[in-house]
């Protein structure tokens, strides 16, 4: 997802390069003007328009540590309670 709204933002900076309302940079640096404005504009934008996904991704994760994390704890009790 994140890689598309990169491409997205790489398109419209392009066109908007290609139209003349954003400067094109010096000399032959366009592509790589068009390249880090399209990064630097496509970060926030994901940052907050894949917000619900990252929470979602986030509730897995705990999900899953906490249940290795059990069944450490688990496996050490077992340990603990053998005899030597």
């Amino acid at each position: 997802m994140r890689l598309g709204i990169f491409v997205g933002c790489f398109v419209v900076v392009a066109g908007l390069v290609q139209f003349g309302v954003l400067p094109k940079g010096l000399g032959d640096s366009n592509f790589i003007w068009v390249l880090l404005l399209a990064t630097v504009i496509s970060a926030p934008l994901s940052f907050v328009l894949l917000r619900k996904q990252r929470d979602e991704m986030s509730a897995q994760l705990v999900g899953k540590v906490d249940g290795a994390k059990a069944r450490l704890e688990a496996n050490r009790a077992q340990e603990d309670g053998v005899p030597q």
